[in-house]
């Protein structure tokens, strides 16, 4: 059922005009964080052309009309909700070492959530040949999540900080190219199984052997 999203308007004329503004404000806030949140879901779904402002205000609730009432453009609206999806990938992660991170990403129930899982893996493709503003907030979100995965280092040298965020880049690539390799193939396909498996294993074994190596240049004090 369609909704208006500013109601109240015309009856501030015959009450406290004050503090109807006031709640007429905080509902629109709302609305535009709900329609936020919708975009989240279905951009990941279906991608950004795949789903049209109609669309995505009737599956928010609202009349088409009222989307430019809170936005410019739809384009305003993919980088809003870029930002948001991305920042709540981070947030998941934070906290996770790079195997637990492995673990539940590079995972078959990661690939099929596609509405509920990483902004990065579900629309890195069509971010890419998006506006220069949404590259830019699909730069600022792997940034957070390379920050999120990197563990403070307990010798913070300039050479160790970037051996250790090179894994975590080269770990965050391998897992979110599986991801997109594995979603690729039909549903239904050994091959898609198969790459998670394959993929899964060998970024693990490469993270234990980093770790092997790190450890063995710290000596055996560290």
């Amino acid at each position: 059922m369609s909704i208006d999203i500013y109601v109240c308007l015309t009856s501030s004329v015959y009450r406290g005009r004050g503090l109807d503004m006031r709640v007429t404000r905080v509902q629109a806030e709302q609305n535009r964080a709900h329609i936020v949140a919708t975009a989240v879901r279905l951009f990941p779904e279906r991608g950004y052309d795949a789903v049209g402002v109609a669309e995505l205000m009737a599956a928010a609730g609202f009349t088409h009309g009222g989307f430019y009432k809170h936005f410019r453009s739809k384009a305003d609206l993919m980088a809003e909700a870029s930002a948001s999806g991305l920042s709540q990938t981070a947030a998941r992660t934070e906290g996770m070492d790079p195997a637990e991170f492995v673990e539940s990403y590079v995972s078959r129930e990661h690939r099929d959530g596609r509405g509920d899982g990483c902004t990065i893996a579900a629309l890195s493709g069509d971010a890419a040949r998006q506006p220069a503003d949404i590259k830019t907030e699909f730069a600022a979100g792997i940034e957070n999540l390379l920050t999120a995965l990197q563990a403070p280092s307990d010798t913070p040298g300039d050479a160790d900080q970037r051996a250790a965020r090179t894994m975590v880049i080269d770990m965050l690539a391998h897992s979110v190219g599986a991801i997109m390799l594995s979603r690729a193939c039909p549903d239904d396909s050994p091959l898609a199984d198969e790459i998670l498996d394959v993929c899964r294993k060998e970024i693990l074994a490469s993270l234990a052997h980093g770790s092997s190596d790190q450890s063995a240049a710290l000596g055996p004090e560290a």
